[in-house]
């Protein structure tokens, strides 16, 4: 229950405005009545003994931390039957992650200091007896005040450690590019592992795009852009400095946040340090192009920083005195570099002006000296040299609104992600002269072959879930992937979901009441690093988490009974198997053996068997086993060539997967009969040519298949057709991705 303006809360904060809402509560700016003062409210909305238990650990250790950068916690009580609330200050202004909305990329000196700054809070937190780890820096938990002031903010993930025994207040989640491997499943995290979080956010920061995922780098799937060749710009010690603390294996980082703090202050000047070690962004009127930043010019030293007070007294203030509390900067500017950059060119003309003027003055009364014909020369061509000189008038912008933030992380869609996961199965377009070579591995496709027309179809399917058949999927159309649902005709299209780290991998209750899916959800991957398993009503109402213990939990499938979920986990080592969760008590059992990757699993109709993918064998093949795990076989045997998505038919006598000849080739729909195996496998719709196809899923009848397509190479969308290919129809053609279909089942 969502708390009303002006309501007042445990009879002494009252409600202002809400700030932001997430799946376990909301944040909420409030005024403490008792003491006059505006504070942040951060709502637990889930009282049950796991979540109670986190959401008071939390407290406890933000209420004993007591640092400049650090939010202070007032107050922690507990309503009963309502939830559970924790006061602290409220920090007014705007998180890291905005500012980079803003701009195409940070200043490398408001960067420096940032990281400075967040060193200090990780080293005080780091240094406690016991030590304290946050878990989850990132831009958006890096929040700046308007004196530039900057916090370390949401301790929900921090933990505290304890002779080896690390005790943590909330589920590990994961955020794909700022967490290290060693955050992922069950293995052991350190201050080190905090070093390379502040190591991505920076790296976001001064390039303006999220590093490569660490898991990924790990398994060498991918390798670090270096920062410089994403932004030239940046100093060659900075970049080094990010790069070290972004190392996969923690023993190549910087071993403390002292080191990392160490390195940013020696990648600048002496005059950024001194706001460095205070914490504070620099005012507009220090430019990180000043060669004042340049610890190797000579003029470093005198440089001279003065409060309002001194200027009134046109007292300067030497770089060497230490300001008092009382001292303060410029309003820090916000405005846009490019928009600084004009007015630094504006004042250096003005400067360069005056001095001409002066050497004509001073040249000119010489010279009448010794000519005093010159004067009436010179007063005639006055007029001519009053045009060199005159100013003129340009019409300023106006100055840019900004909005104050949010204090709920939202995950940031990286257009360049969206274009990877595209990219997949595109044949590259022709490369211009002005293009740039890319690092994403591209396929060479064979010419692609669409049908000259396509027959329209409205098909006539048993009415199920409460209307005519219906299709859930993910698309990214309103800029981050979340849930909708479409009729099967292509009609009635509506949005479902509106989480802010976006949705996907939607999978529907038997009763068709309910959809499981994932949350967070950039774009469409294999893997989910981070995400969590949330079910939510058909119409958008009752969200509610599952539990989860981190790594990040994906590909969901409800069990045709309605009592479980089989879902993939990287809980464990990072490494993705299958568990079993049971609804009825939410208890969480493995049903994979442990030693290679298990996914995507799938239910028989029955209930009986679960198809899966695994690499026991090889690249990614197809394997069934029991219900409990038992009696795994591997099912297709299809040498080096990929499989993925298999799903089971309603009579049980197919399964229908997706194939491609190499990890990153044409994707083809394939199917086996059950229980025969590999020499049954044939192709679905093999006169579709190279025409990309993928996931697909049978409707409640069996007649029709829905999956992903995109026959231009570019558009992705969502496709019905007959399984041998009849009747192809497009119920989609938004230019956004749509993936992950799911059909609803049918109502008894």
């Amino acid at each position: 229950m969502t708390l009303e303006r002006g309501a007042l809360l445990y009879n002494r904060y009252r409600i202002l405005e809400i700030l932001g809402q997430g799946g376990m509560g909301s944040i909420y700016r409030a005024v403490d009545d008792n003491l006059g003062v505006e504070v942040a409210v951060k709502e637990n909305l889930f009282t049950t003994e796991e979540y109670a238990r986190q959401f008071r650990r939390e407290a406890v250790i933000l209420a004993s931390l007591k640092h400049p950068n650090l939010p202070r916690v007032s107050d922690h009580f507990v309503i009963e039957g309502q939830g559970q609330y924790l006061v602290m200050d409220y920090i007014e202004g705007e998180d890291l992650r905005e500012r980079m909305d803003n701009v195409p990329v940070v200043a490398e000196a408001e960067a420096i200091v940032v990281g400075v700054a967040i060193c200090d809070a990780m080293n005080y937190m780091h240094t406690q007896r016991p030590p304290v780890l946050h878990r989850d820096i990132k831009p958006g938990n890096v929040r700046i005040s308007p004196n530039g002031h900057i916090f370390l903010v949401d301790f929900g993930l921090a933990k505290i450690v304890q002779g080896g025994q690390q005790t943590a207040t909330g589920a590990r989640a994961m955020t794909p590019g700022y967490s290290p491997p060693e955050q992922y499943g069950a293995a052991r995290t350190d201050q080190r592992s905090d070093v390379f979080s502040l190591g991505a956010t920076l790296y976001a920061a001064v390039t303006g795009t999220i590093p490569e995922d660490s898991l990924a780098r790990t398994m060498e799937q991918t390798e670090l852009t270096p920062v410089r060749k994403r932004n030239p710009k940046v100093s060659r010690r900075l970049a080094s400095a990010i790069e070290k603390a972004l190392s996969v294996h923690p023993d190549d980082r910087f071993q403390s946040a002292e080191e990392f703090k160490q390195a940013l202050l020696s990648a600048r000047g002496v005059t950024l340090r001194r706001f460095a070690e205070q914490g504070t962004l620099p005012p507009a009127s220090l430019d990180e192009n000043d060669p004042l930043f340049d610890d190797t010019s000579p003029f470093v030293d005198q440089r001279q920083v003065i409060s309002p007070a001194q200027k009134s007294a046109s007292l300067p203030l030497p770089v060497s005195t230490p300001l008092t509390p009382d001292d303060s900067y410029p309003e820090l500017d916000l405005s846009s570099p490019k928009k600084r950059s004009r007015r630094k060119r504006g004042k250096g003309c003005l400067v360069a002006l005056l001095l001409l003027v002066t050497v004509l003055v001073i040249g000119g009364v010489t010279l009448i000296r010794f000519d005093p014909e010159l004067t009436n020369r010179v007063m005639g061509m006055m007029p001519q040299i009053a045009a060199v000189f005159q100013t003129p008038t340009v019409a300023q912008p106006p100055a840019p609104t900004y909005t104050a933030m949010v204090m709920v992380e939202t995950a940031t869609v990286e257009e360049e992600d969206i274009a990877t996961a595209t990219l997949e199965v595109i044949a590259p377009e022709a490369p211009t002269a002005t293009s740039e070579p890319t690092e994403t591995a591209t396929p060479t496709l064979e010419p692609t072959i669409t049908p000259t027309s396509e027959p329209t179809l409205t098909p006539s399917i048993t009415p199920q879930g409460g209307g005519y058949g219906q299709i859930a999927f993910a698309s990214d159309r309103t800029e981050i992937p979340q849930i909708w649902i479409v009729n099967g005709d292509g009609s009635e299209l509506r949005q479902v979901t509106n989480t802010q780290q976006g949705a996907c991998q939607p999978s529907w209750s038997p009763d068709g009441n309910q959809i499981v899916f994932i949350s967070p959800c950039d774009t469409h991957r294999e893997v989910y690093p981070g995400s969590s398993l949330f079910i939510i009503n058909t119409d958008g109402t009752g969200l509610m988490p599952l539990p989860t213990i981190g790594g990040g939990d994906f590909d969901p499938d409800w069990s045709p009974d309605g009592k479980k979920i089989v879902f993939t986990s990287m809980r464990e080592r990072g490494v993705p198997q299958i568990y079993i969760m049971n609804l009825e008590d939410r208890s969480v059992t493995r049903i994979s053996n442990g030693e290679k990757w298990d996914f995507q699993p799938s239910w028989s109709a029955d209930g009986e068997q679960i198809s899966f993918i695994s690499t026991r064998n090889g690249p990614y093949q197809i394997w069934y086993m029991n219900a409990d795990g038992s009696s795994a076989l591997r099912f297709s045997s299809s040498g080096n060539k990929w499989n993925m998505y298999p799903v089971w038919s309603p009579d049980k006598q197919l399964i229908v997967f997706t194939q491609s000849e190499t990890e990153k080739g044409v994707p083809r729909l394939y199917a086996v009969r059950y229980p025969d195996g590999a020499s049954s496998e044939f192709r679905v719709y093999p006169f579709a040519g190279n025409i990309p196809m993928r996931k697909a899923n049978f409707s409640p009848d069996g007649f029709w298949l829905v999956l992903e397509s995109w026959p231009d190479g570019v558009n992705h969308d969502i496709y019905i057709m007959t399984p041998n290919g009849a009747e192809r129809s497009q119920l989609t053609a938004d230019p956004a991705l749509d993936f992950d279909p799911d059909w609803r089942p049918i109502l008894p």
